[in-house]
């Protein structure tokens, strides 16, 4: 009976860590057109990625006062500055200055790269062997995501890409696989708002000295309300509530199988455009979305013999 009861546990634990996983990369993936709208309306990328420094910050550490206490060494206070830089200040800037250089679309085919990051480096780090199941849903979920964005592209014709903003974007994805592999123990020790308060409070005080100056000249009688919502949208939903339940995923999840759920951002970036009527659903994206799940599906299966599944 306690086995039975022990086992429904984990399921349900594993069942939180993927649906939690899957809706802060869908929030992720309406951050990408919401974005980049609020970066041609009265802001840029600084201002942005300040924002969700900032706001994430002030967030979480209003939210710890509400949550259980939890002491941490000064030791891992340290290390949560390795945390911040590598899953905060290099991430967000690179995508959020990225995104505002290049189109939505080649952001969106970018973030595919990174759970080939996460294989590489979790195999590296973290010795996670890998299997030929793993590999091939990796292959599947970035064809599938790569065959979405490129057939959706007709419906932002008009916005070209640039290379510096997709190389950025694609440093954001190497830096987040790293805060992966390397920060994945420590994650794992604390709960999911001393780990964000610690980091956002850290990126914070990294980034401040620098773009303060920058936020304080914007003219906000002139930034439209839309832009100020579009904001709000990042810092609530697609930081503050899309770490929490990252993190939530981090705790229970591999490294490779959290990054794949990154094949979720362009499907609800597809789906938003649908429902707002700007493009329409062909046959090929249907496909896409089978094959991106099946990706998921593949890797979140895939075990070496002896170790457990997560």
């Amino acid at each position: 009976m306690k086995d039975n009861k022990n086992s429904s546990s984990g399921r349900a634990s594993h069942l939180l860590a993927h649906l939690s996983m899957f809706m802060a990369c869908a929030f992720w993936g309406l951050m990408a057109p919401l974005g980049k709208d609020a970066m041609t309306h009265g802001i840029d990328g600084i201002d942005m990625v300040t924002f969700r420094v900032v706001g994430g910050a002030c967030l979480f550490w209003l939210t710890s006062l509400f949550v259980k206490h939890e002491h941490v060494p000064l030791r891992d206070k340290l290390r949560f500055v390795g945390a911040g830089v590598f899953g905060l200040v290099c991430n967000q800037c690179c995508f959020t200055v990225g995104l505002s250089i290049t189109s939505p679309v080649n952001a969106s085919i970018v973030t595919t790269s990174m759970p080939i990051f996460a294989m590489v480096l979790s195999a590296i780090i973290l010795k996670e062997p890998l299997t030929g199941k793993k590999a091939c849903g990796v292959l599947l979920g970035c064809s599938g995501a790569l065959i979405l964005i490129l057939t959706s592209a007709s419906a932002i014709s008009d916005k070209v890409g640039d290379i510096r903003g997709d190389l950025l974007c694609l440093a954001a994805q190497f830096s987040f696989a790293l805060y992966l592999a390397l920060f994945n123990p420590l994650i794992r020790r604390y709960s999911v708002f001393t780990v964000n308060k610690w980091m956002f409070l850290w990126a914070t005080l990294l980034i401040s000295p620098f773009t303060a100056p920058h936020v304080a000249a914007i003219d906000w009688a002139k930034v439209p309300l839309t832009t100020v919502l579009e904001i709000g949208y990042v810092v609530f939903f697609a930081t503050y509530l899309g770490y929490i339940l990252t993190m939530i995923g981090q705790r229970t999840l591999r490294p490779t199988v959290v990054s794949v759920y990154n094949y979720v951002q362009p499907i609800v970036s597809v789906v938003a455009s649908v429902v707002l009527g700007i493009s329409l659903l062909q046959w090929s994206q249907a496909l896409a979305v089978l094959l991106v799940f099946s990706g998921v599906w593949l890797v979140t299966k895939s075990r070496a013999k002896g170790q457990p599944v997560k």
